[in-house]
């Protein structure tokens, strides 16, 4: 494959080629030792078993970007672009949402391939805010907290977030009273905001 695309493109001089793994390359510096890249999208068809690492790279190292659009199995798609606060949501949801604004460009059939794979997939488009949607005091620690939160989704915010020793009971019980939230609320129930609130307060 390396060899056919450097015989097709050969002629462009705006062409570079890189054979490497992108969750070790140094992004922030391949654009920026390029002072002609501006606006610069990412266009991919992701790896499904590591669609998550690299998406969140991407956003996470705060890269001159302008866009991402990428190709991902249609499940994760879903719960990448849902609302946060609806059912579908997981900790990725808040993640996307406080960094771009995600929308869904298409569906692709498995039959749509050959040989044809197991699951359907989406094509999705993250516009990149020029800032996070959301002001938050701590960013280190609004990440924990939706991180602990969804990784016991099952039981109330509360316990979740006490099991991960993030706080204690009643510190928890008093936030949620202030920010007007029922003490059995879930993880997926809350807004983005009221993520970036509660983690205010513990901040």
């Amino acid at each position: 494959m390396l060899t056919i695309l450097n015989d097709r493109f050969k002629l462009y001089d705006n062409f570079e080629l890189i054979n490497d793994d992108v969750l070790k390359v140094d992004l922030k510096h391949l654009i920026s030792q390029n002072s002609e890249f501006e606006n610069v999208k990412v266009v991919a068809n992701l790896p499904y078993y590591i669609t998550t690492p690299i998406i969140m790279k991407l956003l996470e190292e705060k890269l001159n970007l302008k866009s991402i659009t990428v190709m991902v199995q249609k499940e994760v798609a879903e719960r990448l672009t849902e609302t946060p606060g609806s059912k579908n949501t997981g900790s990725i949801t808040y993640s996307i949402h406080y960094y771009t604004e995600p929308k869904t460009v298409l569906e692709v059939p498995k039959d749509c391939f050959i040989p044809s794979p197991k699951v359907d997939s989406s094509v999705i488009n993250l516009e990149v805010l020029p800032t996070p949607k959301i002001n938050v005091l701590n960013e280190e620690i609004f990440f924990k907290v939706i991180k602990y939160a969804f990784m016991q989704k099952r039981k109330t915010l509360i316990n979740s977030l006490c099991n991960s020793g993030i706080s204690n009971k009643e510190t928890l019980e008093k936030i949620l009273i202030e920010l007007g939230l029922d003490l059995r609320v879930r993880a997926e129930q809350l807004t983005l905001e009221q993520f970036g609130k509660l983690s205010d307060e513990l901040t």
